[in-house]
């Protein structure tokens, strides 16, 4: 019954598209992210082998996959995501993380060798963050660098794949490098410890990550997800004009 409430609430019998056990997963687990209706994913190769008809089945409404990073790192997992996912009939993106060591083309040009054009993909996303861990690349470029580079990537990706992208970042990033910068394209946020209005301000968000350790059916350990910024007719609204433009208005 409380499963049901959740369903109520969130206006979703009619679209009859998720089942119960996730609805109320995603309440109990996380209480700030239940709020939103529409819940996905992200995913590389550490995710493994996906059972991606188990994920759509489970409730996951859309699928990020990790295709590129850099101008020579190819996810291993990102054909049989893409593939997988789409056909189990997920909405589905792919992103490239950017790596701050490589020249801007050689990036754009490697993540356009490797992702389709397709129209009734997701728009691609650009993964902006510091990589802490990185062995190889220790360069942080000044602010007005990295804003330069973001707009050739960003522009290219809206001309070759005719959607407009989005732009993933981090707090500690979005602080120190994008703060009232871009605010013409979609953001997608991470926040692990609250709502995003906390930590990004007045940042306008259209999809929110909100856990690097949660579980969905399909996919074996943790896997990152992520919340619509909108209601489930602004989801299928989202989704009929992205086909046909691939655009999409921030929260």
């Amino acid at each position: 019954m409380r499963s049901l409430s959740c369903f109520m609430r969130h206006g979703l019998i009619a679209a009859g598209v998720l089942v119960l056990s996730a609805c109320s997963t995603v309440q109990q687990a996380y209480p700030e992210a239940n709020r939103f209706p529409v819940h996905g994913i992200d995913v590389s190769k550490y995710q493994g082998v996906i059972d991606w008809n188990a994920a759509a089945r489970g409730g996951v409404r859309f699928a990020y996959l990790k295709a590129t990073e850099g101008g020579d790192r190819v996810d291993d997992k990102f054909k049989a995501n893409w593939e997988g996912a789409r056909a189990a009939g997920i909405p589905t993106g792919a992103y490239h993380f950017y790596y701050f060591c490589r020249p801007v083309e050689d990036q754009v040009a490697w993540f356009k060798t490797h992702v389709p054009p397709a129209s009734d993909a997701l728009p691609p996303v650009l993964d902006m963050e510091w990589n802490h861990l990185s062995p190889t690349c220790k360069l942080r470029p000044p602010a007005q660098k990295i804003h330069a580079d973001m707009a050739v990537f960003l522009r290219e990706m809206e001309r070759f794949y005719g959607k407009k992208p989005i732009i993933y970042t981090t707090v500690d990033f979005h602080r120190e490098i994008l703060t009232g910068e871009l605010e013409s394209y979609p953001f997608w946020v991470r926040s692990v410890k609250g709502h995003p209005s906390g930590r990004y301000g007045k940042r306008s968000w259209a999809f929110w990550q909100y856990t690097a350790t949660g579980s969905v059916p399909g996919v074996q350990g943790q896997v990152d997800r992520n919340a619509f910024a909108g209601s489930e007719q602004q989801w299928q609204d989202f989704l009929a004009q992205n086909v046909a433009t691939g655009s999409i208005a921030a929260n």
